[in-house]
């Protein structure tokens, strides 16, 4: 079963993260993805970032859209947009991450599209809810991060900066198909498609549901390190500068395995780290013990002294380092392709197996319209229709 989702047609109006992200998923599980873009421009994630950004190949474009395919029509225009609703008519799932209002102002909205075609999947991504006080506001990974609460746990207060990837983003994308797929499966039941709304937001409220009851049950307030406190987790830097991490937890063994490798015996008796109680309390009294322990000795030496003792602990990669890392390499996670303009992309496999297999048959990210005629002729539209549509610059 290596595409459960073989034979569902996604319309992809996605741009930028949350809303390829979604298709992604779906597209890695089989799906046709087809990404519709503006003539001549694109998602604009094309042009940003490295790679061949003048020619609309960017890093993060191929990030995002491996396994779809791209058709050139402009939604904008009225003749583009009876070619998406005769498209609409015939998919199974439309997806688009544009501000609240902007498809029904199109004329591609929810309403329309599934008045004559209930069956459809209809799922939307925003910043904010099309109802709510937000609405008209502009929101981007960093907003739903921020708005959520999200941030006030990655951030420094002396020293605030946005740091790491986008998480909002692609949480956002992750509910969205997850809400997807659940339709589908009701679909099959019930031969009736559904409306799903997805914003930033509450798709990053439910990634951290643990700082929310710690707050409503006790009153704690988590900051940057509660979680790794509570965890007693730990990155520390060993003499030839380099990072490890290790997360003990709350088993015991795992206490007593870190003193051994440490030769750190000494903190047995030490009344403030007696139980797992106290040693999250005194977390960072803890972690000033450790730091310089740390600091004598190379991290391969450590590595070897935690793995001896069957501590919880890994290397901090880099990211040459976690592609060539063994247990990735074992995985098998990256492949080579060769595009005939962009030549040689690294890609991700999936990262779920479905009775031991990947994806089949994995694709590039496609070209700005490199479908477009295979695809509208797979609509329905004739030749000449294409002809007349090219000739308006409407694909």
């Amino acid at each position: 079963m290596t595409k459960p989702l073989n034979g569902i047609r996604v319309l992809e109006l996605g741009q930028f993260i949350a809303g390829p992200f979604a298709g992604l998923q779906l597209a890695d599980l089989g799906a046709e993805v087809i990404k519709i873009e503006k003539p001549g421009i694109g998602d604009p994630f094309r042009q940003f970032g490295v790679g061949d950004t003048a020619r609309g190949y960017s890093h993060n474009f191929c990030a995002f859209n491996r396994n779809k395919r791209s058709v050139s029509l402009d939604v904008t225009s009225p003749r583009g947009r009876d070619v998406f609703l005769r498209m609409a008519s015939e998919a199974d799932v439309v997806l688009e991450n544009f501000r609240p209002g902007v498809m029904a102002r199109l004329g591609l909205d929810a309403e329309r599209l599934r008045a004559t075609s209930p069956a459809l999947i209809y799922c939307s991504i925003a910043g904010f809810a099309a109802d709510g006080p937000n609405k008209d506001r502009p929101a981007y990974d960093a907003v739903g991060s921020a708005v959520s609460g999200l941030m006030s746990l990655l951030v420094d207060p002396t020293d605030p900066r946005v740091l790491g990837p986008t998480i909002s983003d692609q949480m956002t994308g992750m509910q969205a198909s997850t809400g997807i797929l659940g339709a589908l499966f009701e679909r099959a039941r019930t031969g009736v498609g559904a409306r799903i709304e997805v914003t930033m937001v509450e798709a990053t409220l439910s990634l951290i549901p643990d700082v929310f009851t710690a707050y409503t049950q006790a009153g704690l307030v988590m900051g940057p390190e509660s979680r790794a406190a509570v965890s007693l987790a730990f990155n520390f830097q060993c003499a030839d500068q380099k990072l490890l991490s290790i997360h003990v937890s709350s088993i015991e063994k795992f206490w007593q395995a870190l003193l051994a490798a440490t030769e750190q015996s000494a903190l047995k008796d030490d009344a403030r780290f007696s139980d797992r109680r106290l040693r999250v309390r005194n977390y960072q009294a803890l972690v000033e013990i450790l730091r310089p322990v740390f600091a004598r000795r190379d991290r391969d030496v450590w590595m070897a002294r935690l793995g001896a003792h069957d501590v919880p602990a890994a290397a901090v990669n880099s990211i040459p380092e976690a592609m060539n890392d063994v247990e990735v390499r074992h995985l098998d996670v990256f492949h080579d392709m060769v595009h005939p303009l962009h030549g040689k992309q690294t890609l991700m496999h999936r990262s779920t197996r479905i009775d031991g297999e990947r994806e089949a048959d994995p694709t590039l990210p496609p070209i700005l319209g490199e479908h477009t005629e295979q695809i509208l002729g797979s609509f329905g539209l004739t030749a000449q229709e294409l002809e007349s549509l090219r000739a308006e610059q409407v694909i």
